[in-house]
C-alpha cells in the first residue's frame, strides 16, 4: 500500500502526492444554490473503496469536474486534493460522447450496437489523455503510485511512463475487454494496447478479459508474453520492464448496504412499496442504467410472454423496472428509451387491470436508501445483461437480503456470474430459457432460496470493495519489486 513520505524527502522536481487516482470524473458533484456552490462526494463504490487509501496516504484525484469550458484550480475535499482537468464542449462531444461511448463502449460490449470510427474522435481522445497524463505527472511525488481508471484513460499509462518513469502505474478496466476478433476492428488498436502496457499492472474484471487482452498483445504488438506477464521494451534496444494483466473482480461497500438494510425506516419503506403495488404475491425488480448492454428489452419480452402464457398473472406479480437516465445526448440512447417506453406502454395497455399494473417503469435515478428499500421489497432480482463487466446491482441485492431470502436471476454474461454461481443463471438471448428461469425463481421454495442466498451472501461479504482495492494495490507494489526499470529509479 502507498504510504506518505516525510515532507523533507520531496524536491521541487516532483509533485507532493504519494498516491494519485486518475479517472474521467472527479469524485464530487457540484451543488449550487442561489448564493454559492459547494461540492459533495459522488455516490459510487470506487470513491468508497479508495477513500481509506486517500486518507492514509498523501492522496490526490485527477479528473474532470463536469462542466465544459471552465477551468478550476485544485482544491481540497474530504482529505483529498482534487485536481480538475478542463474539457471543452467539443472535447466532451468527441472524446467522451464520441470515442469513449460511441466507439469503445459498443466495441468492448461485443458490438451489441455498431461502433463508429472517426479519426477526429480519436484525435480528441489522445489529446485529452495527454492532458490528464500531464496533470498527473505534475502532482506526483517521486516514486508515487498512480492508479488510472477505466476505458476513457487507456493512453494515459504509456504517456505517464514516458514523462515519469519513476512512478508505479496501475490501470483498472471496469468494463469487459473484447475478444481479439472484435478488438481487431479498432483502427487504433495498437495505440490502445501500447497505451495500456505503460502500466505495471493492468486489472480486469474477469480472467477471460485478461486473456483477451494478452491475445491482442501477441497479435498486434508482438511483445513476449509469458503467462500473465508482458516484456515491454521502452525503446529499440533499450531496457525492458514487465507489465502484468490479471483479474481483480470489483465489489461493493458491503457495510453500507447492510447498515441501510437493517434501518427501521428503510424496512418500513420496503413494506410501503409492497402496499403501493397492492401487496402482490411476487415482486420482480430490474435496476439498470438505460443502456443497450443491459438486456432490458429481452427482459420485457420474456415477461410479456409469461403474462400471455398465463405462467405469471398480473393479479399476483408486479415488475418494477428502474431505468436511470444515461447518455441522453447520444442518438442510440434516445432511440433505446423510445423502444423501452413503447414496450412498457404496450404491455401495460394489454395486461393492466384497474387494481393491478404489470410493469412499474421508473426513468429516474434514486438515492441508495430507496434502492435498498427496493431490494428488500423484491422477491426476485432480474439481471439480464447482454454483456457487463461486473454488474454491482447483483451484489447489492445479495448484500441487502439479510434474511437470506429472495432469488437472483443472473446473466452468465455479467462478471458477477463468475462468483454468484448459486443464482439462477441464464442466457438472456434465450427467451424461453429466461422465461423458465423467472418461473423457477418465482416458485422457488423458501428452503432452496435460503440455501442459495446464504452461499452468495458469504461470497459477497468476504469480498467487499475495500478488499478489492487493497488486493490490487498490494499486487501493484509487490510486482514492482521485481521490475528492473523501477528498481533502477528506487
Amino acid at each position: 500500500m502507498p504510504s506518505a513520505k516525510p515532507s523533507s524527502d520531496k524536491t521541487t522536481a516532483y509533485g507532493e502526492f504519494e498516491f494519485i487516482v486518475v479517472s474521467n470524473r472527479l469524485p464530487v458533484d457540484r451543488v449550487s444554490t442561489t448564493d454559492s456552490s459547494t461540492w459533495r462526494r459522488s455516490p459510487g463504490g470506487l470513491v468508497t473503496a479508495l477513500a481509506p487509501v486517500m486518507s492514509k496516504a498523501d492522496g490526490a484525484w485527477v479528473g474532470w469536474h463536469g462542466a465544459p469550458d471552465e477551468s478550476l484550480d485544485a482544491f481540497d475535499h474530504d482529505n483529498m486534493r482534487l485536481v480538475p482537468v478542463p474539457l471543452t464542449e467539443d472535447e466532451v462531444e468527441f472524446y467522451y460522447e464520441g470515442f469513449s461511448n460511441a466507439t469503445l463502449w459498443p466495441l468492448y460490449h461485443d458490438v451489441i450496437a455498431p461502433p463508429e470510427f472517426h479519426r477526429h474522435w480519436y484525435d480528441s481522445y489522445r489529446r485529452v489523455n495527454e492532458r490528464f497524463a500531464q496533470a498527473t505527472a505534475a502532482v506526483a511525488a517521486e516514486g508515487a503510485t498512480v492508479w488510472v481508471q477505466d476505458y476513457q484513460m487507456q493512453l494515459v499509462p504509456k504517456m505517464l511512463r514516458a514523462a515519469r518513469p519513476d512512478l508505479k502505474i496501475g490501470f483498472f478496466n471496469h468494463i469487459p475487454f473484447p475478444p481479439l476478433e472484435i478488438f481487431a476492428q479498432l483502427p487504433w488498436r495498437r495505440q490502445v494496447i501500447e497505451g495500456l502496457l505503460g502500466a505495471d499492472l493492468i486489472g480486469f474484471q474477469r480472467p477471460s478479459d485478461a486473456s483477451n487482452f494478452l491475445r491482442c498483445v501477441r497479435r498486434f504488438v508482438g511483445h513476449t508474453v509469458r503467462q500473465q506477464q508482458v516484456q515491454v521494451e521502452v525503446e529499440e534496444g533499450g531496457p525492458t520492464y514487465t507489465s502484468r494483466a490479471e483479474a481483480f473482480p470489483i465489489s461493493i461497500d458491503v457495510d453500507q448496504i447492510i447498515t441501510l438494510a437493517n434501518r427501521e425506516d428503510i424496512i418500513e419503506r420496503s413494506k410501503e412499496i409492497r402496499r403501493e403495488l397492492g401487496n402482490p404475491k411476487h415482486i420482480l425488480l430490474g435496476v439498470d442504467r438505460l443502456d443497450y448492454t443491459k438486456g432490458i428489452g429481452h427482459r420485457l419480452k420474456a415477461y410479456e410472454e409469461l403474462l400471455a402464457d398465463g405462467h405469471v398473472k398480473v393479479e399476483d406479480a408486479a415488475l418494477i423496472q428502474v431505468a436511470s437516465p444515461s447518455r441522453e445526448r447520444v442518438e442510440q440512447y434516445r432511440l433505446l428509451r423510445e423502444e423501452i417506453e413503447g414496450a412498457v406502454g404496450r404491455i401495460n395497455g394489454t395486461y393492466d387491470t384497474i387494481k393491478n399494473t404489470a410493469i412499474r417503469y421508473l426513468h429516474h435515478s434514486y438515492p441508495v436508501e430507496e434502492m435498498v428499500a427496493l431490494y428488500l421489497a423484491a422477491d426476485v432480482m432480474l439481471i439480464t445483461a447482454l454483456r457487463d463487466g461486473m454488474n454491482l446491482v447483483a451484489k447489492e441485492y445479495v448484500a441487502a437480503r439479510t434474511g437470506n431470502s429472495g432469488a437472483l436471476v443472473l446473466s452468465e454474461f455479467a462478471g458477477a456470474a463468475d462468483t454468484l454461481r448459486q443464482a439462477v443463471l441464464i442466457n438472456p438471448h434465450d427467451i424461453d430459457g429466461l422465461k423458465a428461469a423467472i418461473v423457477t425463481a418465482v416458485n422457488m421454495s423458501p428452503a432452496e432460496a435460503t440455501r442459495r442466498m446464504r452461499i452468495m451472501r458469504r461470497q459477497v461479504l468476504q469480498n467487499d470493495v475495500e478488499r478489492w482495492s487493497k488486493t490490487f494495490l498490494t499486487a501493484l507494489q509487490e510486482g514492482n519489486d521485481d521490475n528492473p526499470q523501477e528498481a533502477a529509479h528506487a
